[in-house]
């Protein structure tokens, strides 16, 4: 199976200069753990629910002003968006990550979560991704 026919589809992304309330607010809106970092189209990093709270809520720094680039996870490890699952998964396990950006032509098409991975192919809903924009379909 290829990445493409398991991980969500829908992506929102934030800018280096978007505050932690607003990565924050996307997150919490969108029921998601973290959200690329994306200048333009380019992917400069990724930040999770874990980063905020760790490197400034714990250090009781201003979610208010500080900014997504300055808590971010610089240079994710991603996967191109034809890659197997089993690639994925290895990568995954291997650096313990979570989520791992899905990539096309240079562009974040995707998310694959460990959640999409605990899923069968019996199991996953085969309606989700056909309802959401998706390069890879």
């Amino acid at each position: 199976m290829k990445v493409d026919e398991c991980m969500c589809c829908r992506v929102d992304s934030v800018k280096p200069d978007d505050t932690l309330r607003e990565c924050a607010k996307i997150m919490s809106n969108n029921n998601i753990g973290c959200v690329p970092v994306c200048d333009g189209d380019d992917l400069v990093g990724i930040i999770t629910d874990r980063d905020i709270v760790l490197r400034a809520v714990a250090e009781n720094k201003d979610v208010n002003t500080l900014t997504a680039k300055e808590v971010m996870t610089i240079n994710p490890y991603t996967c191109e968006c034809g890659c197997d699952v089993e690639e994925a998964e290895k990568v995954m396990s291997e650096f313990q990550i979570r989520r791992i950006p899905i990539m096309e032509n240079g562009k974040v098409v995707g998310m694959l979560t460990l959640g999409d991975l605990a899923l069968s192919n019996e199991d996953r809903p085969k309606e989700v991704c056909k309802t959401m924009k998706c390069i890879c379909e």
